[in-house]
């Protein structure tokens, strides 16, 4: 595909208000998708590496954006797993599936650390994903009262990473 064309649909998506655009041009495929945590994804997929996801997972996606987009902690709500109460707060969950990382490399200093003040904007972590590095910013300043992951562990979407107070 022309990287014209690309870079076009890329400002198309940013400007619209859709999510996600997938485009079929013979054996290519591209799929342009952001979310409103300030992350971009744009990715181009080879025929044999394409992901298949079942209709029945894409709908509890879905349906899961939509009741909660504010990215509030409900009621001491972890998601689904077992970890204890988050502290009081507002919760930063991970938009994607990946791996989680606080600092942009080995051996650098992390991005925040408890405690720290933190701007609506600001580099929280990085979530690599299939090859992808996504940073993650703040949606709200405040205090950082928690970081809920350790470095390089595993991350599900709408998993919770940060409280900020």
């Amino acid at each position: 595909m022309d990287l014209r064309k690309l870079k076009k649909l890329i400002e198309l998506v940013e400007e619209s208000s859709i999510a996600e655009l997938e485009i079929t041009e013979g054996e290519e495929k591209v799929r342009i998708s952001k979310s409103g945590s300030g992350v971009q994804n744009y990715a181009f997929m080879p025929p044999a590496m394409q992901p298949v996801m079942p209709p029945v997972q894409q709908q509890a996606l879905a349906s899961a954006s939509d009741t909660d987009k504010t990215g509030e902690s409900k009621g001491g709500e972890t998601n689904g797993s077992d970890k204890t109460a988050l502290p009081e707060g507002h919760v930063v969950k991970s938009p994607m599936v990946g791996t989680f990382y606080r600092a942009p490399s080995p051996g650098a200093n992390a991005f925040v650390e408890i405690g720290q003040r933190v701007k609506e904007g600001d580099t929280l972590c990085i979530i690599e994903a299939m090859k992808l590095l996504n940073e993650i910013e703040a949606d709200k300043s405040g205090v950082v009262k928690a970081i809920l992951l350790e470095n390089g562990q595993p991350v599900e979407y709408g998993e919770p990473l940060f409280v900020i107070q």
